[in-house]
Order: C-alpha cells, then sequence, then structure tokens
C-alpha cells in the first residue's frame, strides 16, 4: 500500500479492486459456475435460470454499491459479464452432460472453492483497511508535527528578521 500524491491511499495487494478485471472476478466466475449447477439441478428452466441468476448478480453488485465496496463502474459491470458468462456456459454446455450426481458434487465442490476464496479475498481487505487505517493515523501524526515545525522554523524566522 502506498500514498498517491493526490492523498489517497492505494492498495496494492493482490485483492485489490481492479479496473476491469481482478482476483475477485474468480470469485465471480466461480459464482455463475454454482449458480447455473445448483439451477440446472432443480429445472427451473432456461429463461427463468437465466433471468433469475442476471437478477442476482446485478442485485449483488447493488449491495457491493450502498455498502461502500469501492470498485470503477467498469469493473462492477464485468462482475456480472464474467458471472453471467460461467454461467450460460455451465448451464448450457457443461451441466447437460452430467449425471445427477456429478451435478450435486461439482455443485459442492465449486460452491466450496468460491467460499474459501471469498474468504481469503476478504481476509485481505481487511487486513489492508486496518493497514490504511494505521498508514492515515501516521501520516495525520506526521503531517501534524511537521506543520507544528514549519510554524516554529516560520517563526523563528520572522523574529530575526524583526
Amino acid at each position: 500500500m502506498h500514498v498517491a500524491r493526490d492523498g489517497r491511499f492505494v492498495r496494492t495487494d493482490i485483492w485489490r479492486e481492479g479496473q476491469w478485471l481482478d482476483l475477485w472476478s474468480v470469485v465471480h466466475f466461480l459464482t455463475g459456475t454454482s449458480i447455473a449447477l445448483g439451477i440446472y439441478f432443480l429445472h427451473f428452466g432456461a429463461l427463468a435460470s437465466v433471468l433469475l441468476t442476471l437478477v442476482s448478480l446485478v442485485a449483488y453488485e447493488m449491495w457491493e454499491a450502498l455498502v461502500k465496496i469501492e470498485e470503477t463502474p467498469a469493473n462492477r459491470f464485468m462482475d456480472v459479464v464474467v458471472g453471467m458468462a460461467s454461467f450460460l456456459l455451465v448451464f448450457f454446455f457443461l451441466a447437460p452432460t452430467l449425471s445427477d450426481t456429478s451435478l450435486i458434487l461439482s455443485f459442492g465442490l465449486v460452491l466450496t472453492v468460491t467460499i474459501i476464496l471469498s474468504i481469503f479475498g476478504w481476509y485481505a481487505s481487511q487486513k489492508a483497511k486496518a493497514l490504511e487505517d494505521r498508514m492515515r493515523e501516521k501520516y495525520t501524526t506526521q503531517r501534524a508535527r511537521f506543520l507544528k515545525k514549519k510554524s516554529r522554523i516560520g517563526e523563528t524566522f520572522r523574529n530575526t528578521r524583526a
């Protein structure tokens, strides 16, 4: 993590939010995959499944915006595109070739990997937030100390000129 010229703190870890795609895109891909496997097993029908998935992915991105998870609009859009792409591929091409047992096992495996990756990502994000808070506190303290020294030097300079 570093401080940009404009004073913003910029994350540099692998879980940081990207402009278009990032490591969270893998989670969105796996989410679309697990939704496809689960919905295919439940036999909702193609149109209902596609619409339900699209609404779910868009609603999740709206929730992220409401809780102030910082992402670019392009990244939010790509999260939905990646999730839908994996859903469509799995729902229409992979799931029909699997037996019910394979569907359930695949769903369980993909969902487990998705949850594990999400936990790692969330933990990394929380660590980055704690680091940002510590850096911000240190920056504020250092800045206040610098301004105080600057004021004293200016005062000393003015007194010697007078």
